[in-house]
């Protein structure tokens, strides 16, 4: 955090092209490894049902970020007479913030429950029972890559990592290309980094709704599918609109579907994997490559986003509903599969049993065990 955000604030200074194309790449390689480690942080502290809403808490302030980022675009470039360039704000604002917040992050976060300043002895102890019963077959686990390889002797990580593929394209489409959606409704660049603002307010909303009702029903599955039904039907409902300016409204609309679909399967699809995995080294492998595998599905819609295609986008808008729709399907029989397999599982045991019955400490070797039942 520290790094990326020095490097945005360095950002501020650059003079050419070169300078900032190497500043933007040493800003992504230091934010590649954030999400993933800010998902197996809360992996360490929470339980299974109860990880969606705490990580849905997490990535919502990353949408209200991209909402005040289009406010803060809309104040710097209403600054007149500066003597830097109104752009070169952004970067300092941004940048600034995260550095300062960073070093107040390293002081007060523990590296863990058994390590947290704010806790009793009792609620440490009470802390670790928790996640030895319900997130981690071995708390604490030290890593071992040859061990953490063994996740991808299962048929449902490569599910997984596909889902995050179709993940990827709606959610970097969303975020890189929202303003020129947004802009194709008549509005002067100042004021579409403003009208950004209400998607993404209520895209955060959105997931937070959807993760705490999947924490509460314990199902990850079925809303992850709405969550790219959503998408798919935002951009086939713009897609469809030939006269923007008729149809402002229902346009306009279209992009809060956008950002409500992108929002939720991001949290839910992570969620999900982790809460199938007790082993610790394979869950930090498998979301250091899912999450960094969506983030690079980048490549894919800043590609299918081209100039020539102005106004309407309309390969792009087609492209990414694909992904959505596609998403949704895989991520649909992957649900499937797994309540059909914890049926066979019931009926070989003579005994039904949840997820949630069956204490992680005994699931490290996954579904190989034959305690495991999927969390659906």
């Amino acid at each position: 955090m520290f790094s990326f955000g020095s490097f945005t604030l360095l950002s501020s200074a650059t003079k050419n092209f070169g300078g900032m194309f190497a500043l933007r790449w040493f800003l992504g390689m230091s934010e590649a490894a954030f999400f993933p480690l800010v998902i197996y942080y809360l992996t360490t502290f929470y339980r299974r049902g109860e990880l969606a809403r705490r990580l849905a808490i997490f990535y919502a302030a990353s949408n209200i970020a991209n909402a005040f980022s289009g406010l803060i675009a809309f104040g710097v470039f209403q600054i007149k007479h500066s003597s830097i360039p109104n752009w070169r704000y952004l970067f300092i604002i941004e940048g600034g913030v995260t550095v300062l917040f960073s070093i107040f992050a390293f002081w007060y976060l523990p590296r863990s429950a058994a390590e947290a300043k704010f806790l009793s002895d009792d609620e440490k102890a009470l802390a670790l029972h928790r996640i030895q019963v319900d997130s981690s077959a071995v708390v604490n686990e030290e890593f071992r890559f040859r061990e953490a390889l063994g996740i991808f002797k299962h048929p449902s990580t490569y599910v997984w990592l596909c889902i995050e593929i179709c993940l990827g394209v709606p959610i970097q489409g969303v975020a890189l290309f929202l303003p020129q959606i947004v802009q194709r409704l008549g509005y002067s660049t100042v004021k579409t980094n403003l009208y950004t603002v209400a998607p993404n307010v209520t895209g955060a909303v959105m997931l937070l709704i959807l993760a705490f009702c999947s924490d509460a029903v314990r199902l990850r599955s079925p809303f992850i599918v709405l969550g790219f039904l959503l998408t798919f039907a935002g951009f086939m409902i713009y897609a469809s609109i030939d006269d923007v300016q008729a149809q402002i409204r229902v346009a306009y609309f279209a992009t809060f579907m956008m950002t409500w679909g992108t929002s939720a399967p991001s949290v839910l699809l992570s969620t999900w994997y982790n809460n199938n995995i007790a082993h610790e080294g394979r869950r930090v492998l498998l979301t250091s490559i899912g999450v960094p595998l969506a983030n690079l599905m980048g490549l894919v819609s800043s590609n299918v986003f081209r100039s020539q295609d102005k106004p309407k986008y309309m390969p792009a808008l087609i492209t990414v509903g694909a992904f959505g729709a596609t998403g949704a399907a895989l991520a649909g029989c992957l649900g499937i599969y797994m309540w059909l397999d914890n049926k066979r599982r019931d009926r070989r045991d003579g005994v039904t049993v949840r997820a949630q019955d069956v204490p992680t400490e005994r699931l490290r070797d996954g579904p190989a065990s034959p305690e495991f039942r999927w969390f659906l």
